[in-house]
């Protein structure tokens, strides 16, 4: 949900220019839910999350605060792909537009 609510499935797309995350209902639709304003974010890993289950979010949480100070909170399906989420979104920030 919007800022974590509660946890829904969403598609992502990063795109470079402009430098955003957009997010989709994964069931269909072409036109995107939101969008994460990415230029100037800071990403990082989430070991603990008090309202998260341990056995549902270890070592797959990460956090976007986007250059407004407005926190997002994803969880990736595995451990490696939010490693590779974080520095996909790192790239991002620096260089895309």
């Amino acid at each position: 949900g919007h800022r974590r609510k509660n946890w829904k499935v969403r598609k992502f797309v990063l795109r470079e220019d402009p430098a955003y995350l957009h997010y989709y209902d994964p069931a269909g639709g072409e036109e995107p839910l939101g969008a994460i304003h990415l230029r100037g974010c800071v990403v990082t890993a989430v070991e603990d999350m008090p309202d998260s289950k341990k056995y549902d979010a270890e070592n797959i949480l990460f956090e976007i605060i986007t250059a407004n100070d407005i926190h997002y909170y994803l969880q990736a399906a595995s451990p490696a792909e939010r490693t590779e989420w974080i520095k996909a979104i790192q790239a991002v920030s620096r260089t895309g537009k």
